[in-house]
């Protein structure tokens, strides 16, 4: 997966298109990200105790990966993510941004 915890990130589908937002955390085996205070939904809690009310939270939900762009921290605008391998027998590789070019 190209899109790792604490990148920048734009949603181009859905509800929420064109809105901004941190990686919280990524489950690359269903394809999808958490992204901090986007893809709202509200999840109604029961009381715990006796004589306490029950509450209605909001709560984020993943979003499928192809739904999000990497924000560049070097050219600030939503890229394509490539990777650039430096030597192949050992398997060292980074991302770079495919506007850009440059190493994130």
């Amino acid at each position: 997966m190209k899109i790792k915890k604490g990148d920048s990130v734009i949603i181009v589908s859905g509800k929420d298109k064109l809105k901004k937002g941190k990686v919280l955390k990524v489950f690359p085996k269903e394809n999808k990200v958490l992204i901090e205070g986007l893809n709202l939904r509200k999840k109604h809690i029961k009381p715990k105790k006796s004589g306490e009310k029950g509450q209605t939270i909001q709560v984020s939900i993943p979003v499928n990966s192809a739904n999000v762009k990497l924000i560049c921290p070097k050219c600030s605008q939503a890229a394509r993510i490539g990777y650039k391998v430096v030597d192949s027998a050992v398997g060292h590789k980074f991302r770079i941004c495919k506007k850009c070019g440059q190493e994130i």
